[in-house]
């Protein structure tokens, strides 16, 4: 019995080292992989950040294509309003 009072005590000792030492390495790789990742986000916000002059001008470019476009198409169902209800005020002439 005493040989399991001094046996198991130890053997915890040992493992808890062994895990401290395996836990210290693992968040020194996981420490690298950080620092890795970190250096490929820099890297992709830099070559995003590149791209924002010309994606500049292609949202102003869109906006006056849209502003435009929004410009024609009032202009036409103003006409076709205007054709539909001379169209109307005809038809009941007609009738009257």
């Amino acid at each position: 019995m005493d040989f399991l009072h001094v046996f198991l005590p130890t053997l915890l000792y040992i493992a808890a080292i062994v895990l401290l030492v395996v836990l210290i390495v693992v968040a020194l790789r996981l420490m690298n992989i950080l620092k890795k990742v970190d250096e490929l986000l820099e890297n992709v916000e830099n070559k995003v950040n590149s791209f924002n002059g010309a994606l500049s001008i292609f949202n102003k470019a869109a906006n006056g294509f849209s502003g435009i476009a929004d410009s024609v198409v009032v202009n036409l169902t103003g006409i076709a309003a205007k054709w539909l209800k001379k169209k109307k005020k005809e038809k009941e002439d007609y009738y009257e």
